[in-house]
């Protein structure tokens, strides 16, 4: 008897030893699941809160960013090995390229040749002194010219073309076409566009051309991505951060008096969307884009909405049929209103244009 009670006791000994090491294992399932939870998702409530509030205030939800594959046939610049050594042409081609890079230092507030510009340089707006893929490179620009100008309603010289960027996206006075700083930056786009020819066309040219919405931009939504995304390098205020220099920008203004005037191309909207698609916020490339291209349009709309130094454009676009569909100031060929020009939805002003087109011919 006493036998079959010790074995009894084990027996429940054995029982309540494995029911504990269950409730234990369970437990400890458990809590490292809640830890590994945690970590996950650390940070995503305010995710989830941020995407919430873009819906609830503008109606429009979160998008996710479409892969982009950069085809193998896409434009590359030249090494800079190519570069003549020891040379006048080397030389030129070389200083051309520094000024794309700090025109400021040369041409700024503050410049050692001549003080006429806003304080941005070249390559703010033609990344990795125009190199970069769809960051309104150089590869073609050479080669296009002369051209007509729907602008001006002239056949022009690149030199003059690079004089409208001075006037226009550095918002300053026009420099010498004919003086050794124009000289060597033209030696130097006509080295970046070495073998490209006339009229040919060039993958990852200019910004990518958008598809364009079925609504206007919208501010309210880009002024949220604006201050999520783009504030932390060009301020609260647009104002940029400028290098310790003082002479340059590391950040450029996105409005205000430094900034490109209301006459840029970068004002014109499908131009701008197409830039930030690809290259911003900063880090992004096509092939790797950080947005969306709704979200693209909402951020360029908001960015041109902000105040800048106005440009007088009474004498642009004298054939107002060359008048691009989002020039955002009249007069125009057509009955849509300034606003939509400037922020859309464009395609019903692009219809309109080629039956006008057509009818004219």
């Amino acid at each position: 008897m006493n036998k079959e009670s010790t074995e009894k006791e084990i027996r429940q000994a054995l029982i309540y030893t494995a029911r504990t090491t269950a409730i234990i294992a369970f437990l400890f399932v458990a809590c490292g699941t809640i830890f590994i939870c945690t970590l996950f998702f650390n940070g995503q409530p305010d995710v989830v809160t941020a995407k919430t509030k873009q819906d609830v205030e503008t109606g429009i939800a979160a998008v996710n960013v479409k892969s982009q594959v950069v085809p193998a046939d896409a434009w590359k610049a030249p090494d800079e090995n190519t570069i003549p050594a020891d040379t006048k042409y080397g030389q030129m081609i070389r200083y051309g390229k520094e000024l794309i890079a700090h025109t400021s230092k040369y041409f700024g507030p503050n410049g050692s040749i001549a003080r006429i510009t806003n304080g941005m340089n070249c390559q703010n707006c033609h990344l990795e002194g125009g190199t970069k893929l769809f960051g309104n490179n150089y590869a073609g620009f050479i080669s296009s010219f002369p051209k007509m100008s729907g602008r001006s309603g002239k056949v022009e010289p690149a030199s003059a073309r690079i004089a409208e960027c001075f006037n226009r996206s550095l918002a300053g006075k026009v420099p010498d076409e004919s003086s050794k700083e124009i000289q060597a930056m033209l030696a130097y786009m006509k080295w970046l566009g070495t073998g490209v020819k006339k009229g040919e066309k060039v993958f990852g040219t200019g910004t990518e051309k958008l598809k364009y919405l079925d609504r206007a931009a919208n501010v309210k939504h880009g002024a949220i991505l604006y201050t999520s995304k783009c504030q932390s390098c060009h301020g609260a205020n647009g104002e940029g951060i400028l290098d310790e220099d003082k002479l340059t920008y590391v950040y450029p203004p996105l409005w205000g008096k430094h900034s490109y005037n209301d006459g840029a191309g970068m004002y014109r909207l499908s131009n701008f969307a197409g830039f930030v698609k690809n290259n911003m916020p900063y880090g992004a490339r096509y092939g790797d884009a950080q947005l969306s291209d709704e979200e693209a349009w909402d951020l360029a709309a908001f960015v041109n909405s902000q105040p800048r130094p106005h440009k007088d454009q009474g004498k642009d676009y004298p054939d107002l049929l060359k008048k691009p569909f989002d020039a955002p100031y009249g007069p125009y060929a057509d009955k849509f209103s300034e606003n939509q020009h400037k922020y859309g939805p464009f395609a019903p002003i692009v219809t309109s244009e080629k039956q006008v087109k057509l009818t004219t011919k």
